[in-house]
């Protein structure tokens, strides 16, 4: 059964005024930031995008990073330039589509390196066309990706984090998930 179109329109209104009011408090009233200087933190798709991203902004707040990614030479240059905030990072080419990667480089830093107490699951895939264009592997691997990832990187590191009594799980995920967009629907 189809939803009214007026009433559709009137969610989205109502949805994103929300946003608006809570981003506007938020910037008004912000909460007090966390210490991360010293924390582990292990960051997902580091390569590029907002992965590197993410991990300049942790190097910049004195944290140690494990940094992983399938492309290598991106892999280097995010270390580099997070080295050159002074952070110290360890980085591992993980194919983040594979399960057995992702624990035996859980395992790996565990053993080399410490306890993570950060986990950011970043890594993402897409592929923009229509449903029908899109190739069934393709769909496998945004799946393996984007959803399977995410919870063999939490299984890793989870036990650890609550034995500790100490530990983030951040997730970075898709507003495109919110709205239709033409060529993504398999996204």
């Amino acid at each position: 059964r189809k939803m009214n179109p007026a009433l559709e329109l009137l969610l989205f209104l109502g949805t994103l005024l929300y946003a608006y009011v809570e981003a506007l408090v938020k910037l008004l009233l912000p909460a007090r930031r966390k210490a991360v200087r010293g924390e582990l933190v292990l960051v997902t798709g580091a390569a590029r995008g907002l992965g590197r991203a993410t991990a300049r902004e942790f190097a910049r707040l004195q944290s140690r990073l494990v940094l992983w990614d399938v492309e290598a030479h991106g892999l280097k240059e995010t270390a580099e330039e997070c080295r050159r905030l002074g952070a110290t990072v360890h980085t591992f080419v993980v194919d983040c589509s594979k399960r057995e990667e992702i624990y035996s480089a859980a395992e790996k830093v565990k053993k080399d390196i410490g306890d993570v107490s950060i986990l950011v699951n970043n890594a993402g895939v897409i592929t923009a066309a229509d449903l029908l264009s899109t190739q069934d592997h393709q769909i496998e691997k945004m799946f393996e990706v984007n959803i399977l990832a995410h919870i063999w990187t939490t299984r890793a590191f989870l036990p650890t984090m609550m034995n500790n009594n100490h530990g983030h799980i951040v997730t970075v995920a898709s507003a495109a998930g919110h709205f239709v967009t033409p060529f993504m629907v398999a996204y």
